[in-house]
Formats: structure tokens, sequence, C-alpha cells
């Protein structure tokens, strides 16, 4: 017999072997599936979690915003502004998922029963919303239609317009800014909206236009794409900023603390999950030592009949061998059939979905891990099965 048919008959045997003794292993091809599971989950979901995570990041302080604005210094300054062309760049930076840009003053609003009520109205381009991970409460946010319009509408936080309509549902309703007629067409609350919740939006190029006295544009609002990314961004933008516009009162703030506190708690979850994954691997990697060291003690019989007619140390070393190799494989392989559902499932919530490629490559590594974790954890039962004597494992049967 060639060596090649030598080793496809140790494979057929040792896949046959795992097959017969499939309920002992069990518990080993559940640890290796859970744990190769887990490690295909982490590594291919994982951006996608943490990009999740930050379009939520107010409810923890919202620490991949970044403000940047233009200070005046004194009250006789002149009031500098944002180029279009500045807060584009900006937009183009990497680790930037939107840049917003508003104006806002201090408003007065004349209610359905013409009575005065107090409160800041704030013009908001396309990506403010975006930009804060806001959504409404009733209706909807104005868009970009509306922006290029220049239209009449406005979104009421919802303590405004509890002020302004009672318990009446101000959507679709009319209301007064600045003396001009407004129609509603959201309503903003929530946990993260804070202290907005009194305050009104209007299209940025509706207020520029309508509203007198309204300062430029000179506030943005920088939303990271990670945590990760706040630092680079934030000492990036001087250098955009200033290379598209002349300007020496650029200020930039940053919740550093709530940045710092954010990603050390991140570090300890992340460091927990790889380290539950890497104690599932290990775990697995000695249920097969302990499964193959069984399996060789009932087994002195085959392998003593077998070195009876001639076969070799290193026969017997390669069956036991394979036979690990094909139990950590076998696993490895329900474990990438098991990622693959968290991955299809991850993705539904996400509503994100990493690349393919990722998902391959991990497999890929998830399966070459299996077999070193195979081959290690049954090279010691294996030397000890080939070295077992004849007489030895036919006598003690």
């Amino acid at each position: 017999m060639t060596r090649k048919s030598i080793f496809f008959d140790i494979l057929r045997i040792s896949i046959h072997q795992v097959i017969m003794q499939r309920r002992r292993y069990l518990g080993v091809i559940l640890a290796v599936a859970l744990g190769t599971a887990g490690f295909i989950a982490i590594v291919t979901m994982g951006r996608d979690v943490k990009k999740t995570l930050n379009r939520d990041l107010d409810l923890l302080g919202g620490a991949n915003l970044i403000m940047a604005y233009l200070d005046a210094g004194h009250k006789y300054s002149k009031m500098q502004q944002f180029q279009p062309e500045t807060i584009d760049a900006l937009r183009a930076l990497p680790g930037v998922e939107a840049v917003s840009a508003i104006v806002s003053k201090p408003s007065s609003h004349s209610s359905v029963q013409r009575h005065n009520i107090g409160f800041h109205v704030v013009g908001a381009d396309g990506f403010f919303w975006d930009v804060n991970s806001f959504t409404p409460v009733k209706g909807s946010f104005f868009n970009a239609e509306d922006i290029s319009q220049k239209r009449r509408v406005c979104v009421l936080g919802t303590k405004l317009a509890l002020r302004i309509f009672g318990d009446v549902d101000p959507v679709g309703r009319m209301c007064w800014i600045e003396n001009e007629q407004y129609r509603v067409v959201g309503v903003l609350g929530g946990v993260a909206v804070g202290d907005l919740v009194d305050f009104g939006f209007i299209p940025i190029t509706t207020a520029i236009e309508y509203i007198p006295g309204l300062p430029p544009p000179y506030k943005i609002y920088i939303r990271c794409t990670s945590w990760d990314d706040v630092k680079r961004v934030a000492d990036a933008i001087p250098d955009v900023v200033h290379r598209h516009q002349l300007t020496d009162s650029l200020r930039i703030e940053v919740r550093w603390e709530e940045l710092k506190r954010v990603k050390s708690m991140a570090w300890w979850v992340e460091l927990f999950v790889y380290f539950a994954t890497v104690s599932t691997l290990i775990l697995g990697g000695f249920g097969i030592w302990n499964g193959m060291m069984a399996t060789v003690k009932t087994r002195k019989a085959e392998i003593g009949l077998k070195k009876a007619i001639g076969a070799e140390d290193r026969d017997i070393l390669a069956q036991f061998l394979v036979e690990a190799v094909c139990l950590s494989f076998t696993s490895a392989l329900l474990g990438g059939v098991l990622g693959l559902g968290a991955l299809e499932i991850g993705s539904y919530f996400l509503k994100s979905r990493p690349h393919d490629t990722l998902f391959l490559a991990c497999v890929g590594l998830a399966l070459l891990f299996s077999l070193v974790l195979g081959a290690g954890a049954g090279f010691y039962p294996s030397i000890r099965a080939s070295h077992m004597e004849v007489v030895d494992a036919i006598r003690d049967e």
C-alpha cells in the first residue's frame, strides 16, 4: 500500500471512531464548537457592535462627540463662521461619521392663543439628527428637501410642544416663530436629548433667510465612528480648518473624562469576552486530551492486535493523532455553523452586516487553530498508545 492510501485509511478509521464515540465526546465537541463560534462572532461582529454602541453613546456621556467652534474673543469682535469647504473637508476625515453645523439664538413664540413663550430656536442642517443619534417621538424630522427649499417647518422639543399645544398632538399644526408661521412636522424627546426638550428646531437655510440677527454658523458637532477615533480626529481638526480658512479663534471641546470611562469599561468587557472564549477553547483541549487518554485505555486490545499483525509504532501514533485532529476539526466546523448563525442574528439586530471575506477569514483561522489544538491535545495520548507493549496490552484485556 502507498503512503497516500495508508493515510486515507487512517483518516477514514479516525472519522468512523469519532462518529461511533460521539456520545463520549459530546461535551468536548460542544466546548470547542462554542469557543470557535464565540471567536468568529467576536472578531467578525466586533467592529459593527462598537459602531452601534457609538451611535447611542449620548446615554454614556456622548464620548465620541467633538464640538468645534470659532470664539469671537470679546463682544466687539466680528463673529467668524465655518466655511462650507471646511465642513466638507472635516466630513472626509478618516474616522468621522457625520458633521453638523448649527445656528441658534433666543427667540419667542406666539402660540395659537397669541401668548408669547420664550425659547431657543436652532437652525440645524440635515446631519444634526444623525450626529446626535436623535429619533422623533412623534412625526418626523425635516429632510434635505425641506432644507434646500427653505421651508418653514419645525421640530419641537417635548416640553416646548406641551407648553404650546398642551395635550393636543402638535404634528401638522401651525405655530409662530419670529412672526412667521411654521408647520410642526415632529417632536423631539428621549433620555439623550437633555435640555433640548425645551428647544425649537428649523432648517438652517430657513433660519438664515427668515430670522433677523442670527449669528453665522460658528459651531459644529463632529461624530466619530468610534471612541478609538476621537483623539486622532481631534488632533487633525486644527490642520484641516487652517488649510481652508484663516482663523485664530478655533476651540475644540472633547469630553475626555467620559471618553476615558467608556474606553475603560469597553476594555474590561472585551477582555472578559476574549478570556471566556479562550478558556472555553482550552477546556475543549483538555477534554480532547482526557477523552483520548480514556480511549487509549479502552482500546488496548485493538492496539495490541494491530501491533501483533505488524503495525509499527508510527502507525498507531498516526491513527490516534489523526483521530484527535478529526475530533477537534469536526467541532470547529460545527462552531463555524454556529458562528454563521450568530452572524445572521447579530446582523439582523444591528442593522449592519460585516464583509463575508472577514467571516471566511475568521472561519479559516478557527479551523487552522483547531488542527493545532487537536494535534497538541492528542499528541501525548498518541505517544502512550504507540509505545504500548503488545504482551502488556493483550494481557491486561
